[in-house]
C-alpha cells in the first residue's frame, strides 16, 4: 500500500511538472513542448524550465528542512520560517545586498554570495535557537524563543532597509516577495549541488533521527552519538534553508506544513518513509503554488511567498482542528 502511494506522488509530481513549464502567459500546447519550434523552445528551455526545476528543488529541500528541525526540537510547529531560520537567512541575504557595493561584481554575480551569506544567517539563528534549547526544554517555550530570534532578525533588517540607497532596498523588497524564476541555469548549477549534499546528509542519519523521535535519553541508550547527529541536522537545514532562500526568496508555512501531510498520508514516522514522501509531497506543493501563481496571467504573476502562506495556513489550522 506505502509503495503505491510512492508511486501515486512520483505521477503526480511529475504531471505538475510537467503542467507548470506548459503554463504560463504565453500558451504553449502540450504537443509542441518537444517541438522544434524555436520561439517555444526558447521559452521552455531558458525560462520555464528553469522555474519548474526550481520550485521542485526547493519545495523538496524546505520540506525535509522542516522534517527535521521538527524531528530536532520535537515541536510540531517546528519550521525554517517559523523558527527564525528564514528570518536569518534574509538577515544575511539583506547585509550581502546592502554590502555589494564594495564587494567584486564577479562574486556577486557568481551566486556563491547569495548563498554563503544565507547559509550563515540561517546557521546563526538555527545555533542561537539549539544553545536555548538546552536550557529551556519546553517546546511552547522554544517556539516563542525562535520567534524573538527571527523577530530581532527582522529588525535588524528593518534597520538595514532605513539606512540603505533606493536601488538596494527595491533589490532587497523584490527579493523578500519570493520568486522563482530568478534562478537562471548559471544559479542553478550553484544551488543544486548544495540542495543534494544537505539531502545527502539527511539521509545518511535515518536511524539517529529514528531514534531522536523517542527522546535523546532513547537514542543515547541505542548508542546514537546526539551531539554528533545535531550538528549534522544543523549543517543539513542550513544547506537545505540557506540555498535555497538565498535565491528564491523566503518561503513560508511549506517547510512546517509539508511534513504533517506526509506522516498523515504515510501513517508513520519512520524517516524511512517520511523523507522522500518530504520531497515528492513538497516538490508537488510548490510546484502546485507556482501555477496558482500565474493564474492572473497577462504577463503578471503572484509572489509565491503570498501564495505558499495561501495554501500553507489553511492546511495547518486544518492539522490543528483535525488532532483537537
Amino acid at each position: 500500500m506505502k509503495n503505491l502511494k510512492f508511486i501515486l506522488l512520483i505521477i503526480v509530481t511529475a504531471a505538475l511538472f510537467v503542467a507548470d513549464v506548459a503554463y504560463g502567459s504565453v500558451k504553449i500546447p502540450l504537443s509542441e513542448l518537444f517541438s522544434d519550434n524555436e520561439v517555444y523552445s526558447n521559452i521552455i528551455y531558458n525560462f520555464r524550465l528553469p522555474k519548474a526545476l526550481t520550485a521542485l528543488i526547493t519545495g523538496a529541500a524546505i520540506s525535509v528542512a522542516g522534517l527535521i528541525m521538527q524531528t530536532l526540537f520535537r515541536n510540531p510547529l517546528a519550521g525554517p520560517y517559523v523558527l527564525g531560520v528564514s528570518s536569518g537567512a534574509s538577515l544575511g541575504v539583506a547585509i550581502f545586498i546592502l554590502a555589494g557595493s564594495i564587494l567584486p561584481t564577479a562574486f556577486i554575480e557568481s551566486g556563491w554570495g547569495l548563498v554563503i551569506s544565507a547559509t550563515l544567517g540561517a546557521v546563526l539563528v538555527l545555533m542561537m535557537v539549539l544553545a536555548v534549547s538546552f536550557r529551556v526544554r519546553q517546546a511552547v517555550s522554544l517556539l516563542i524563543v525562535g520567534i524573538m530570534f527571527g523577530q530581532l532578525s527582522g529588525s535588524l533588517v528593518t534597520i538595514l532597509q532605513n539606512s540603505s540607497d533606493p536601488d538596494s532596498l527595491k533589490l532587497f523588497v523584490v527579493w523578500t516577495f519570493g520568486s522563482l524564476s530568478a534562478v537562471t541555469w548559471n544559479y542553478m548549477w550553484v544551488m543544486l549541488p548544495i540542495v543534494i549534499i544537505g539531502l545527502a546528509i539527511v539521509f545518511a542519519i535515518q536511524k539517529p533521527l529514528n531514534a531522536l523521535l523517542l527522546g535523546e535519553n532513547y537514542a543515547l541508550g541505542l548508542g546514537v552519538n546526539v551531539v554528533r547527529t545535531r550538528l549534522m541536522i544543523i549543517i543539513a537545514i542550513a544547506l537545505l534553508a540557506g540555498a535555497t532562500t538565498a535565491f528564491t526568496g523566503p518561503i513560508a508555512f511549506i517547510g512546517m506544513a509539508v511534513p504533517h501531510l506526509v506522516r498523515g498520508l504515510l501513517k508513520t514516522s519512520n524517516h524511512q518513509a517520511t523523507i522522500p514522501g518530504s520531497i515528492l509531497v513538497g516538490a508537488s506543493l510548490l510546484l502546485l503554488c507556482d501555477i496558482v501563481c500565474q493564474l492572473p496571467a497577462n504577463g503578471y504573476t503572484l509572489p509565491i511567498n503570498a501564495v505558499s502562506a495561501l495554501v500553507g495556513a489553511p492546511i495547518i489550522i486544518w492539522i490543528i482542528l483535525r488532532k483537537k
